[in-house]
């Protein structure tokens, strides 16, 4: 007979619950945050079982964000409250991630710096495939949008001026950044990244819309062009 260390008969200072509220959501593991958004086990499995099941299965919890709530409930102990309770968190979070709130000024790479931590690397460093967004700002430095122009594949996203620039020319944009994320976890520019960056530099100049930088996102941080003076 298997034995199941139920929650309630763990110390306290253990239960991921109790853990939280003492010390913050900052000291708990991947495994005890989840095990607080699935809420409770099953008969025979406790919560915690359950959220390591979870990530043994899909191994991360970038992929477990990726799956769909139909996967979700083929792992045994998932039923479809559990995998709606996931699905919902995630898309919280990609909801607050992706909530950028209209700034007076993003024009020094100090500014750049703000969005792209704040922001860019939240939102962008999950994806299994490249995402290419754009911020369009006003005269002023005021985001206008953040638009996703693109979504590659598994090694490399193609984006073209056009696409960029589209929305750049219908929303009166004066200057843009550019941000892709790199899935491997590592920001660092390929020569693609450099030469397409400056193409459309290029083709901004030409029609009067500066590219003010390009991010690349990566696992936890990022790298930007303009300050590794590629633009």
């Amino acid at each position: 007979m298997q034995y199941t260390t139920l929650i309630k008969d763990m110390p306290e200072n253990m239960r991921p619950r109790e853990k939280l509220l003492s010390h913050g959501e900052s000291t708990l593991n991947d495994h005890e945050l989840l095990a607080i958004i699935l809420g409770n086990g099953t008969r025979s499995t406790s919560v915690l079982e359950l959220a390591n099941r979870l990530l043994d299965t899909y191994k991360s919890l970038r992929r477990l964000q990726d799956a769909s709530q139909e996967e979700l409930t083929q792992v045994k102990g998932i039923g479809p409250a559990k995998a709606a309770s996931m699905k919902a968190a995630f898309e919280i979070g990609r909801r607050v991630a992706g909530d950028v709130e209209r700034r007076e000024s993003i024009r020094s790479p100090e500014d750049v710096k703000q969005i792209a931590q704040q922001v860019l690397v939240p939102e962008m460093r999950n994806h299994d495939r490249e995402h290419f967004l754009v911020l369009y700002l006003d005269r002023k430095g005021g985001l206008i949008v953040k638009e996703l122009v693109s979504v590659g594949g598994l090694h490399s996203s193609i984006v073209h001026p056009r696409e960029v620039f589209k929305t750049a020319i219908k929303r009166s944009a004066a200057s843009v950044i550019l941000a892709h994320n790199h899935p491997s976890g590592d920001p660092t520019p390929s020569q693609d990244d450099i030469s397409i960056t400056r193409r459309l530099v290029e083709a901004g100049s030409i029609i009067g819309i500066e590219v003010l930088d390009h991010v690349v996102v990566g696992e936890s941080n990022y790298c930007s062009l303009k300050e590794k003076g590629l633009i």
